[in-house]
């Protein structure tokens, strides 16, 4: 099943809209979102392991849960691919210029879940140093409250307005 036809199984969604994604390597892709929020667990981390380049090398199963992928689909990807069309190029700038300095990174992000819906999370992103070299990083993240949700929607989407009129 693709993402385009998990998209119509998602309870409550009535529309569902394409958005064609570049990112920051280059890399194109076409996404499906539908208008659903998936409420983050009460009481759960998710955790996740990436190495130096992106790519997703360990999932916990909090994360494999909310993000509707299996395991094998998350495992070698890229940790871009749960990047939701109204998260800002620059908050993902932000986390790679941080994080590449071997500084840790602290944000809100919305997440686009296989389905389609989205969830958010108060992300912490951690360079995995070893010899003093950046083997790789580590994310946990946590549920945020409902006000840091609703302001970072509303600054959000100034962001990517200002971003698509350049």
């Amino acid at each position: 099943m693709t993402d385009f036809q998990e998209a119509w199984l998602v309870p409550g969604a009535s529309e569902r809209r394409e958005h064609r994604l570049r990112y920051h390597d280059g890399f194109e892709r076409t996404v499906c979102t539908v208008d659903h929020e998936v409420p983050f667990p009460d009481g759960k981390l998710i955790v996740s392991r990436t190495d130096t380049a992106g790519h997703i090398t360990h999932a916990n199963p909090a994360f494999i849960e909310l993000s509707g992928y299996t395991r094998e689909e998350l495992i070698g990807q890229p940790h871009c691919i749960l990047r939701h069309p109204d998260m800002p190029a620059a908050a993902y700038r932000d986390l790679w210029d941080t994080v590449q300095r071997g500084q840790t990174w602290q944000g809100h992000v919305k997440n686009l879940r296989k389905d389609g819906a989205h969830y958010w999370v108060l992300a912490t992103v951690i360079p995995n140093i070893r010899g003093g070299v950046v083997v790789g990083y580590t994310s946990v993240r946590r549920k945020p409250s409902r006000s840091q949700v609703d302001a970072c929607t509303e600054q959000y989407a100034r962001m990517r307005a200002e971003e698509l009129a350049t």
